[in-house]
């Protein structure tokens, strides 16, 4: 069985391989048809969902899978999110959500400037790729919680709901 995960960034791509290691894993760059940096739940969770689409429409594709990550807020305050969705032949779309942490008014401050998330992170702790490596999360839990493993367990939460539909 082949899944395409709909970006090639190694921490979802990884994140996918973990949670199903007998399967073929490929990362594919596709549009999540939302803003490059998502600014709420249900945009984040519609880029998601098209990435998993677009990623399940290719011809050899058993299973696609969409992560996505975000900000959202609540009151005045902005937090991470992130989602994920798999679908599968069938067009069935599944979808689950992970960690939320707030986020410091200086990263606030950037993301309403109009920047994303992992551009202001690499200024924020002066560190290169931040996205590609522990992601906010990894940074603001102090390295407890990287991105790869957030992620993971959304793949987690989404392949088991597949399988209980099988």
């Amino acid at each position: 069985m082949k899944i395409y995960v709909g970006s090639q960034n190694p921490t979802k791509v990884e994140s996918v391989k973990h949670v199903f290691p007998d399967m073929e894993v490929v990362g594919m760059e596709v549009e999540s048809k939302v803003a490059a940096q998502p600014f709420s739940d249900e945009e984040t969770l519609e880029g998601a969902i098209n990435r998993a689409r677009e990623c399940a429409s290719q011809s050899k594709a058993h299973i696609g899978v969409g992560l996505e990550g975000g900000v959202m807020e609540i009151g005045d305050e902005l937090y991470l999110c992130n989602w994920g969705a798999l679908v599968d032949k069938k067009e069935n779309v599944y979808t689950a959500s992970g960690a939320r942490i707030l986020l410091p008014d200086e990263v606030k401050s950037g993301l309403e400037k109009g920047k994303e998330l992992g551009d202001v992170m690499d200024v924020y702790a002066d560190k290169h790729e931040v996205r590609k490596n522990e992601g906010a999360i990894g940074i603001f839990t102090n390295g407890l919680v990287q991105r790869e493993e957030m992620f993971t367990h959304v793949v987690k939460l989404l392949k088991g709901q597949w399988e209980y539909d099988q």
